[in-house]
């Protein structure tokens, strides 16, 4: 039977600038057995190009197309909902790039969306401008809702955090299309070509990787490497198919969940 999979980055494979034991092995295992794969991030900053590179300086035998963002899978859904159409950005340039892939004009005033991802040039005029538009009626759309993010110095405000200060101040809910949100995890799958009974997600986080994965109906597949830890599972009404100290292990073990 064809299996595939998808594999969560931050805490998975590396832990900010470095790589975790065996990750390589297991990735080089993949490709050797040409079982596909795909790298899911809700880091909506860096291009796919970007990431692919960092990823092949860290001796992954990889390429762009083995990268999916949150940033390409909002902008898929944006041109599949209205194609051509508008947007006032909040981010960076690998959410800029993906909607002007997708046929999305970036503007300053009038737009059909608010597009909200991660960004180091924030500012409260930034934010104010996005306020008026959310209330003079352009819809609001997360790339995802994770409150921080990681940094080789501690954490920072994520894109959760941003679109909080919007979503308060204007009364509107966000749409949010990152992990866990089914449209992002549905539209990887599609693009590695397989069933949801065929898909296992390999993450390091309960509340995103492997929420997503459970809904899917995709096997799951829950590291210790990154953020969560063993005693944490007795918090979740959900629960991972496998539990591993890293993907490290799983080059001991048969290559899919039965």
């Amino acid at each position: 039977m064809k299996h595939g999979y998808l594999i969560d980055m931050d805490g998975v494979i590396y832990r900010g600038a470095e790589l975790i034991p065996g990750a390589d092995d297991f990735i080089n295992r993949l490709r050797t057995r040409q079982i596909p794969f795909l790298f899911l991030t809700n880091n909506s900053q860096r291009t796919r190009r970007d990431i692919a590179t960092k990823l092949q300086r860290m001796g992954f035998d990889i390429e762009e197309s083995h990268v999916f963002t949150c940033a390409m899978a909002t902008a898929q859904f944006l041109a599949a909902q209205k194609p051509n159409g508008t947007a006032y950005v909040i981010g960076e340039g690998g959410l800029l790039q993906a909607l002007h892939t997708n046929g999305y004009s970036i503007v300053d005033h009038d737009p059909d969306y608010v597009v909200v991802g991660e960004g180091r040039t924030l500012t409260f005029e930034i934010l104010e401008n996005a306020v008026q538009m959310v209330i003079n009626g352009a819809k609001l759309v997360a790339t995802n809702l994770d409150p921080n993010c990681p940094t080789q110095n501690g954490i920072r405000p994520g894109c959760g955090a941003i679109t909080a200060m919007i979503e308060s101040a204007t009364n509107t809910k966000a749409f949010s299309v990152g992990k866990p949100s089914p449209v992002m995890m549905r539209a990887a799958r599609k693009a590695l070509a397989l069933r949801s009974s065929e898909v296992t997600m390999i993450g390091d986080t309960m509340e995103t990787d492997i929420l997503g994965g459970v809904q899917m109906g995709y096997h799951t597949i829950l590291v210790l490497s990154g953020g969560a830890a063993k005693d944490d599972l007795k918090n979740f009404a959900y629960q991972p198919d496998i539990v591993v100290n890293s993907v490290a292990d799983l080059s001991q073990t048969p290559m899919k969940v039965a």
